[in-house]
């Protein structure tokens, strides 16, 4: 059997250093990678990539109620979107049937699940939105930048006439019609997306480092992403690419948490370490204010709205 080396780990702060513990918490039922100090008492961090200066808003040309669900160029959406329109299951059931337990983080990783059909538990939401087809900047080859907040992220999607996705969008994306639990089907598998990579011990005081240089060198070194869509099996059935693994992506949370520390943010997807890749399980351990060295984002937005005849 081959060994699974782990990347998520307790991190804690000390009076005299930084250091990490080797542990995790679980907290159900949301998915626990990785529990942290809040952003607030960390150093502050440099930007590795800078929000971009707003631009104007890109033509888009009106739409009728028969556009193509789910295919680029749909002109509901910007170029490099792909509209979704579905009734999304907040609560959906689904039958593990290879599943193993993660030691170290605490966590039920499922491998394999029924292709039998899920089971909704809960009344459907109908959802239409546009979704980036690539991690934040939306760029095919592009490496995802890191090191951004919830607040960061929602800036710089702001800034392109975008905005963060809700997590029944992403979870919408990531399924596709079928709702599938993985984007490319029922069986996990790191040959399709970047995941289980080996964890490579961080330094915490130059992830946070003051120094721009310091910083960038041990990203760097940490760094096990690859640029947007380098594994063409990494797709959902809509068309949207790298949304399991690689990194963690920032989502608005569809309600309230007020007994979590990311209260109504949430992280989406996993990064590129051994987690649960799939597309329903939520992190919700962290504040809206935490950076590292694995958390990036992508954008959605509203479909351009219908002429009114």
């Amino acid at each position: 059997m081959t060994t699974r080396a782990r990347i998520f780990i307790f991190c804690g702060l000390s009076l005299n250093a930084i250091g990490c513990a080797g542990r995790a918490t679980a907290q159900s039922p949301a998915l626990v990678q990785t529990v942290v100090p809040p952003a607030s008492v960390l150093p502050a961090v440099s930007r590795v990539v800078p929000v971009p200066s707003p631009i104007e808003p890109e033509p888009v040309a009106d739409t009728d109620a028969g556009a193509p669900t789910g295919a680029g160029g749909d002109p509901a959406c910007r170029s490099g979107m792909v509209h979704v329109r579905f009734d999304y299951c907040p609560k959906l059931e689904r039958r593990c049937v290879d599943k193993e337990y993660d030691k170290p983080n605490h966590i039920t990783i499922c491998n394999r699940f029924s292709t039998e059909q899920p089971v909704c538990r809960a009344p459907r939401v109908p959802v239409d939105f546009c979704i980036d087809e690539y991690e934040y900047p939306n760029e095919p080859g592009a490496k995802p930048p890191v090191m951004f907040d919830f607040f960061e992220a929602g800036a710089a999607c702001s800034a392109v006439h975008k905005r963060l996705c809700y997590e029944r969008e992403w979870v919408t994306a990531c399924e596709g019609p079928q709702e599938k639990p993985f984007p490319y089907g029922y069986l996990r598998s790191s040959k399709q997306c970047n995941f289980d990579n080996r964890w490579v011990d961080p330094n915490l005081s130059r992830v946070y480092a003051n120094d721009p240089e310091i910083q960038r060198a041990e990203l760097e070194r940490l760094d096990r992403s690859v640029p947007s869509g380098q594994m063409p099996g990494c797709v959902s059935d809509y068309g949207v690419h790298d949304l399991t693994g690689n990194v963690d992506e920032w989502a608005m949370a569809d309600f309230d948490r007020p007994h979590r520390r990311s209260k109504f943010s949430a992280l989406k997807g996993g990064a590129w370490g051994h987690v649960r890749n799939a597309c329903r399980p939520v992190t919700t351990s962290h504040g809206p204010d935490f950076r590292y060295y694995f958390i990036g984002f992508r954008c959605c937005s509203d479909p351009h709205p219908s002429p009114v005849n």
